[in-house]
Order: C-alpha cells, then sequence, then structure tokens
C-alpha cells in the first residue's frame, strides 16, 4: 500500500488498513516518519519511503524498492496534490503551470512507472477533486465531449493539458474553451486519467485490476486552511472503501467517485 502526503495524513485501524503492508510515502522525510510511528501506536507495521514525485528518478527508486522488498503492489493511493490558495498573487500562467506539472504529468508518470508492480486484483484510487465537476461544467462543449467520451487516449488527454498551460501562458486559455481554475483543470486531467486507465487495463485483459478517482470531500488540512468540514480520517473513507473494493467487483470501475457512491461525470 503506498500513498503520497496530504489529506489521508493517518491511516486509521477502524479503516482496517492492516490488512496491507503499508509504505507511508512522502517527500518529507520528518512528516513520513512522524506518521509511521502514529501508525505504530495503532498496532500497525509501517515503513517509510521517500518519493519526490517532480522527480522521475526517485519514483523509479520507490518502484525497485517495492519490487525488492514486496514484489509488487496491491493498493496504490495517488494522493499528492497542491493548490494555491484564494488570495495568492502568482500569476495564473505560473499557477496553471505548477499546478498541473504537480497533480496531472507527475501523478502521470508515477502511474506509468508503478503500474506494472500491480498484482491481480489491484486497487487504484487516483484522488482527484469536486473541483474537476466545477470546471468541466465551464469548459467549451467540445471540451466537455471530449473529457466525457469514451474514445480519449491518454495521449489526447496530456495534450490537452499541455494545451491549457501554454494557452493560460499568454492567457487564452479562455478562449481555447479551458476554465478559469489551474487547479480545477489540473482534476480534471486526473479524472479523466482514472477513466482512460481502467479501459486500457480491460483491454489488455488485466486480472481484475480496479482504477477509480475520488473526491475525498472538504478535509480539513494545511491545503484548506484547516476550514474543511471533514477529520482526516473522515477524509480518508472514500479512498479506503475503492482501496479495498472486493473481488471481481462491476462497479465502481474507472468513475469518479464521491461519498463511495458513484458521481455523475457528463456534459
Amino acid at each position: 500500500m503506498t500513498t503520497d502526503a496530504g489529506h489521508l495524513g493517518r491511516l486509521s485501524v477502524r479503516h482496517r488498513w492492516d490488512l496491507f503492508r503499508c509504505v507511508k510515502i512522502t517527500r518529507d522525510e520528518g512528516r513520513g516518519l512522524a506518521a509511521v510511528e502514529d501508525l505504530k501506536k495503532e498496532g500497525l507495521s509501517a515503513k517509510f519511503h521517500q518519493l519526490d514525485i517532480l522527480d522521475h528518478c526517485s519514483t523509479v527508486r520507490l518502484r525497485d524498492f517495492l519490487q525488492n522488498t514486496y514484489g509488487g503492489l496491491d493498493v496504490l493511493v495517488n494522493n499528492v496534490g497542491i493548490a494555491y490558495k484564494m488570495a495568492s498573487t502568482a500569476p495564473f500562467s505560473e499557477q496553471a503551470e505548477v499546478s498541473l506539472k504537480t497533480n496531472y504529468f507527475a501523478t502521470l508518470d508515477a502511474c506509468e512507472v508503478l503500474f506494472p508492480l500491480l498484482r491481480p486484483h489491484a486497487r487504484v484510487c487516483n484522488v482527484s477533486s469536486s473541483a474537476s465537476q466545477a470546471s468541466l461544467a465551464k469548459c467549451s462543449d467540445t471540451l466537455k465531449a471530449k473529457f466525457t467520451g469514451t474514445e480519449i487516449t491518454m495521449e489526447e488527454l496530456t495534450e490537452f493539458m499541455k494545451k491549457f498551460v501554454e494557452s493560460a501562458q499568454i492567457n487564452k486559455h479562455l478562449d481555447e474553451g479551458f476554465s478559469n481554475s489551474s487547479y480545477g483543470m489540473s482534476k480534471v486531467g486526473v479524472t479523466v486519467m482514472s477513466m482512460i486507465q481502467q479501459r486500457d487495463l480491460d483491454k489488455r485483459g488485466a486480472d481484475d485490476i480496479v482504477v477509480n478517482a475520488c473526491c475525498p470531500g472538504y478535509v480539513s488540512t494545511d491545503m484548506s486552511n484547516y476550514k474543511g468540514s471533514l477529520t482526516i480520517d473522515e477524509g480518508a473513507e472514500t479512498p479506503t472503501y475503492l482501496a479495498m473494493l472486493p473481488p471481481n467487483v462491476k462497479e465502481p470501475r474507472g468513475r469518479f467517485v464521491k461519498k463511495k457512491e458513484i458521481s455523475d461525470w457528463k456534459m
């Protein structure tokens, strides 16, 4: 089981993570080791491994560690995320570039590196946001059709994400049909990415590997300035539900999930 730093934070025993050999993965070594100690206090056996998701070589080192230590991967929770504050004075061009680089491109790279380790019946949860639905609603009809269709490929999605960043550099992103939220567009990428991943795995005949995107809710963490209405444990409920879907589950598969229920992803 791997997770990145963010609003999953501490994983509770009552969520039954004791079923997995848990590896706490974060960029900040101090926070990662502290989280491991918290898990140990709850009776869990956890290990720490450092990861800078923006560094491809760092992701490869994680892959090698997981392969050499465990021989594979059963649960992957991609929870990396960055969001600029509403009061940020950073230019939109910067916000778009940084947000997409972290939330979409780095997450996609991590998936491409780690997916070969997924064992039969593995579960993947890509933590997205309801902001993806809000941004989808503000996109042009042409982009909505692309982002909600079943024919879009990962290569096409990545080109759209690149186009958003490029057009944001010259303040033309609205003209190109994108929303005015760099965070929201990055999470559109994460949600659609998850749907494509499931379709691709099914086409390859993967043995019951299930990928979903989810919104954990408005969680009280540093990202939300601790204004969220949910505790960290409450925010972990939906990702945990997706990580523990039973064998050969029919739904949700390649879906966007909120409050442990499939949420609409449509024009």
